[in-house]
């Protein structure tokens, strides 16, 4: 078991990349919060775009990014790193332009810019875990990542309560805020930019092929990981169907609940990480799916309360669900950087990005496809679905050899 890690502020910075870093990490997700959740409402009220074809030309965009991961992959183990990380400021740049410069009724170029912004936001986060785990190593590098995590939240919620208001002044507004999102990332990539870290290349471990990863104690990990990330989705997709189509509850209830989770995650996603680097982050990794399942089987109970007291009770369960989401994220990406051979570091990232662009990508078919058969049928299905993977994950903790099980 190990011991806990304490961090310094300043020590964080330095090992989340430099104060420079940081800003651009702040600047990035600031951008995002402001365009993401209405880049739909961007094609359907400023471009006049019908609902499905915006939604078809944004999933395509997200579909593209997922297939250009293992191209980010092969060039961040080439040794770039903070080069990567601008690549994908940039390439969003471009897709607000092409976004402001779309004319009415145009869907190929509005589908278009959901091509780079969808390259973009699929490419930096395994760019953005490569660089740290360059400038940090074990458990400081777990902190930094948490801490990026949550910085990036934060910037989120600001960017989307920005948004929110800036709604009000139609379509010229919604305009404006592209405009401001494009400036945001093109900041945040010449801050990227400006850091100039580039990572040595290791040799190959001789006997193994290049294309020969992840190594089978990893293959697990993957599966599991398109589950665990199931629960990313469900504050902002399974809590409001449930509670305004089964338990007919106001939006005010979804949208508390979402506050609730973001608030939650910016201020305990640094301390839970530090409290979990007590054990090896195979058994966080497992736990976060236990807590996962407990809050899977209460959303389950709490929606057998119906109308009144059901909405109360999902919303406390909600918590629960919340700080498994915590621990997840605090402990899969960790795992991942200490498992990867150090020359294919970027190739394990890519493929670990992938498993959570996967599951992202069908956890909102399944969760409406379930949803309408009954609380038990989704929140049943997907605890025990959660539930098997952390036993994968358990399992495999004891079966991995060498000093790996102890240490990770």
């Amino acid at each position: 078991m190990a011991t806990t890690t304490k961090i310094r502020p300043r020590a964080l910075v330095r090992a989340s990349g430099g104060p420079r870093y940081a800003v651009a990490l702040a600047v990035d997700a600031l951008g995002t919060g402001l365009l993401r959740p209405f880049l739909l409402l961007y094609g359907v009220t400023v471009l006049r775009l019908s609902a499905p074809v915006t939604g078809t030309a944004m999933t395509a965009g997200v579909v593209a990014g997922l297939v250009c991961v293992p191209a980010v992959g092969r060039w961040l183990d080439l040794g770039a790193r903070s080069t990567v990380v601008a690549a994908s400021m940039l390439v969003r740049v471009l897709g607000v332009a092409l976004l402001l410069a779309t004319p009415a009724e145009h869907v190929w170029p509005f589908a278009a810019a959901a091509l780079f912004l969808g390259i973009g936001n699929q490419a930096w986060p395994a760019a953005h875990a490569a660089l740290v785990a360059t400038v940090a190593h074990g458990r400081e590098r777990d902190t930094a990542l948490a801490a990026g995590r949550a910085l990036r939240n934060a910037a989120l919620g600001v960017g989307a309560l920005v948004a929110t208001v800036t709604l009000a002044g139609g379509t010229t507004a919604l305009r404006a805020l592209a405009a401001v999102t494009g400036l945001a990332y093109l900041a945040a990539a010449v801050l990227a930019w400006s850091v100039r870290l580039q990572a040595r290349r290791p040799d190959a471990t001789p006997g193994r092929e290049a294309g020969d990863f992840p190594a089978p104690r990893m293959r697990a990990l993957l599966a599991a990981n398109v589950v665990y990330a199931f629960c990313l989705n469900v504050p902002e997709i399974a809590l409001p169907l449930i509670l305004v189509t089964q338990l007919h509850a106001s939006p005010v209830w979804s949208a508390a609940i979402f506050v609730g989770n973001t608030v939650l995650v910016v201020t305990l996603q640094v301390p839970v990480t530090l409290l979990m680097s007590r054990f090896p982050r195979r058994t966080a990794l497992a736990l976060a799916g236990v807590i996962l399942t407990v809050s899977y089987l209460g959303f389950l109970a709490a929606t057998s309360l119906g109308h009144g007291w059901g909405a109360p009770a999902v919303a406390t369960v909600a918590v629960v669900c919340t700080v498994g989401e915590i621990v997840y994220a605090g402990s899969a990406t960790a795992l991942v950087t200490h498992l990867a051979p150090a020359h294919a570091l970027g190739r394990v990232l890519a493929r670990f990005e992938l498993s959570t662009g996967f599951g992202l990508a069908v956890s909102p078919a399944a969760i409406t496809a379930l949803a309408p058969h009954g609380p038990t049928a989704l929140w049943g299905s997907l605890a025990a679905a959660t539930l098997l993977s952390a036993s994968a994950v358990a399992t495999e903790a004891r079966t991995a050899p060498g000093p790996c099980t102890r240490s990770c």
